[in-house]
């Protein structure tokens, strides 16, 4: 959840929907009977899936492609996510849990023998793909972190037996983030896909792990998968059918990302479909889905909260459903594990790469982002207050409570602005006392610079409009000249990672629904303000922040100090984090939640 990655960035715009037991046990439903029927559900505003391949990189690395679309059909190594949890889940995985030996510096795994829809055993062999793969092309995986976790701390890796993978790892790590952030980003591939081309046999899954000549096998296969997974046409081939080994296999699928699944009988695992179809349908703004629930075309959906009547009586709590709605669908909420933000860009290409690498600058633009104003106008209370990189509910046994740094006002965010060289005139900000000393406008900043930056965010999505309209309009009273464009959901990740397109100019950007923490599902935060990591899109850095991570990965100890910095340091700007605002047709049920915290889809629970 990636935007992304999670990239789960992560994420879709609006509300996901799963189904996730609420209670400690898993219903079991018998695949013996033909399901019959269909569900239908909206695709996030903007988000629909482009990406087949669960191999994914940055630019790749959406909810919509991935715990929305990919993992329906291809189960990860350990799945992640029960009602209000967000803990591993044994029975929904692959692959038994992992077991720590030599001092946490050796993991040892075991599948449980499911298989693949071509009848290949989902084994050891399946997952040591994915690992030489990841081997072979790691700054093309999403989640990648230089010299932490795997690849880059695997000394070696290797199938002992035919259900059995042994790794074994340069140095200690905390056995729960290793689990949660780097076993978690695994999924098993079959050995159909092991080629470099129709009916081109390459040796990438059964190579030695490391060895030049598996790694060049590897990046082969990548290029091409990585070439095919992105062309809808090819969505549907045997190929990638192959490699079903979930509870749906993928029927039909369109350019504008349409998409039709099929229960598959031969899934394995505890919960098989009980409708025969679901379909993902695709659009391109809020308003056209919202009048396709009101036509009753969708069972599933989510609504702008600009057009509810009435607030939520509090977040995490359900208001008045919309009048047009109230008959035929339930009105239903959830929180997002995971925070919301906007991206600076700190990369050299930027024309005010230097203002916004001043820490005071990014800390006095966050003081003008009314979060409580937001909340109750623009979300009418389906959202949270996002003060650091740490979801909203996170529980005390990861992280301490700590007061917000940077509560909305105006007025010491303009005397922070002009104790630091600033002076207003003519309602414009400009640099009158350049300089690195204390009181000066900080390094690589002219005389007479003004303030004054372009914003970049998602279309489609009147309250996210609505909401960065306010800030620029805050913003503007202080000085700061704000321009803005909105781009689609796609191009948003064609430009705002500036790690993907490091000539772009922008210095905000925002598509609209911040990070959700899947496939790192421990909010520790390296992929995203780590130096160097993959999903860190603005390019920032900082040796602080980078030693506060680290010490998090080797050790279980609380995300307290890390989270603090993120407030303080202000790496990129929190804005509200809003909560699902979904609809579910009142002929659909199910015995289990309707929103999962990390915006999986588990349409097999559903039923009418």
């Amino acid at each position: 959840m990636h935007f992304g990655r999670k990239l789960r960035l992560g994420v879709t715009v609006g509300a996901a929907l799963c189904a996730l037991s609420l209670g400690l046990t898993i219903p079991t439903v018998s695949g013996a009977s033909t399901p019959s029927g269909t569900i239908t559900q909206a695709e996030g505003a903007g988000a629909a899936p482009n990406y087949i391949f669960p191999f994914y990189s940055g630019s790749w690395c959406t909810v919509a492609n991935t715990s929305q679309f990919q993992q329906l059909m291809y189960r990860p190594l350990y799945w992640f996510g029960l009602g209000n949890s967000v803990l591993v889940q044994p029975k929904l995985s692959t692959g038994n849990q992992p077991v720590f030996s030599n001092g946490n510096k050796t993991v040892t795994i075991t599948m449980k023998g499911w298989k693949f829809a071509d009848g290949q055993v989902v084994n050891a062999e399946a997952v040591m793909f994915f690992l030489n793969m990841y081997k072979a092309v790691p700054t093309d995986f999403c989640t990648y972190t230089p010299k932490l976790g795997i690849p880059d701390q695997v000394v070696t890796a290797k199938a002992t037996s035919a259900n059995t993978v042994v790794i074994h790892l340069n140095a200690a790590v905390n056995p729960k983030w290793f689990l949660y952030n780097m076993l978690s980003t695994i999924t098993p591939m079959p050995n159909t896909w092991d080629v470099t081309g129709p009916h081109t046999k390459a040796n990438c899954a059964g190579g030695t792990y490391g060895a030049s000549s598996t790694n060049v096998a590897c990046t082969n296969v990548y290029n091409y998968l990585n070439k095919v997974g992105q062309e809808p046409s090819t969505f549907t081939d045997s190929m990638w059918k192959s490699g079903v080994d979930g509870p749906w296999r993928l029927t039909a699928f369109d350019d504008l990302g349409n998409a039709t699944f099929q229960a598959n009988p031969k899934y394995m695992g505890p919960q098989h479909a009980q409708v025969e179809y679901f379909k993902e349908v695709a659009f391109t703004t809020e308003q056209a889905e919202e009048n396709q629930l009101q036509a009753g075309n969708i069972d599933l959906g989510t609504v702008d909260p600009s057009i509810l009547t009435a607030p939520a009586p509090a977040p995490g709590k359900v208001g008045p459903n919309w009048g047009q709605l109230a008959q035929r669908y339930n009105l239903v909420t959830g929180e997002p594990y995971g925070f919301n933000y906007d991206v600076f860009n700190f990369g050299g290409k930027s024309p005010n790469a230097a203002l916004m690498a001043q820490q005071y600058f990014r800390q006095a633009l966050q003081m003008a982002v009314d979060q409580a104003a937001i909340i109750t106008d623009v979300d009418k209370n389906y959202a949270t207050v996002q003060d650091s990189a740490l979801p909203y509910s996170t529980p005390a046994s990861l992280s301490a409570p700590f007061a917000q740094p940077f509560p909305f006002n105006l007025t010491k965010a303009e005397s922070l602005l002009t104790s630091n060289g600033w002076t207003l005139s003519g309602g414009q900000l400009s640099c009158t006392s350049p300089g690195t000393a204390s009181g000066d406008c900080g390094a690589g900043i002219t005389s007479g610079q003004k303030a004054a930056l372009s914003f970049e965010w998602t279309s489609g999505t009147p309250s996210l409009d609505t909401e960065n309209n306010a800030i620029v309009a805050d913003w503007g009273t202080l000085g700061i000249n704000v321009t803005h464009t909105e781009v689609t959901f796609d191009t948003i990740f064609g430009q705002c990672p500036e790690a993907l397109a490091p000539t772009s100019t922008y210095d905000i950007c925002s598509w609209g629904g911040g990070w959700v923490f899947a496939p790192d599902y421990l909010p520790t935060g390296e992929p995203l303000f780590l130096t160097g990591a993959s999903s860190n899109y603005g390019d920032y850095s900082s040796a602080t922040m980078d030693s506060l991570i680290k010490a998090t990965l080797a050790k279980p100890i609380p995300l307290t100090a890390y989270a603090k910095y993120t407030a303080e340091n202000a790496p990129g700007l929190w804005v509200p984090n809003p909560t699902a605002t979904a609809e579910v047709i009142k002929t659909l049920h199910s015995s289990i939640a309707w929103f999962c915290p990390l915006e999986n889809f588990t349409p097999e629970y559903f039923h009418y």
